[in-house]
């Protein structure tokens, strides 16, 4: 069984950094995809990145892509998220999400697990 706990989300100015922390206090962690998604108020939630079970693939969105990085450790059971030179349309709440995939998965549908969400809020 799957439970994720998000953390490591605040508030930012642009520029700013932030490092998303995503633990499983389930077990068998290491064989699920990873995947961050946002939500922002009054928008439909999107995909922000993934990472395959093994860690060797990770992909990510065009409007984040290379300001953000997506990691796992699953010795430690947790994925990770560093945002960095966050922007203002970067404000929303983030979830980490699991699935059992085939291939690179980036619709919400594809996740069967997901956590409560971490805000952040950047300000300009």
């Amino acid at each position: 069984q799957v439970q994720l706990v998000e953390s490591g989300g605040g508030s930012v100015q642009a520029g700013g950094s932030l490092k998303l922390s995503c633990t499983n206090s389930g077990r068998t962690f290491s064989s699920y995809d990873m995947g961050w998604f946002r939500q922002a108020p009054g928008k439909e939630r999107e995909f922000v990145a993934g990472i395959r079970w093994s860690g060797n693939t990770t992909y990510y969105a065009a409007s984040v892509k290379g300001r953000f990085t997506i990691s796992r450790d699953n010795a430690k059971n947790t994925v990770y998220l560093q945002v960095s030179v966050l922007k203002p349309e970067d404000t929303a709440v983030y979830f980490c999400a699991a699935g059992s995939v085939v291939g690179i998965a980036s619709k919400p549908a594809e996740f069967g697990s997901w956590g409560q969400g971490t805000q952040v809020t950047v300000s300009s």
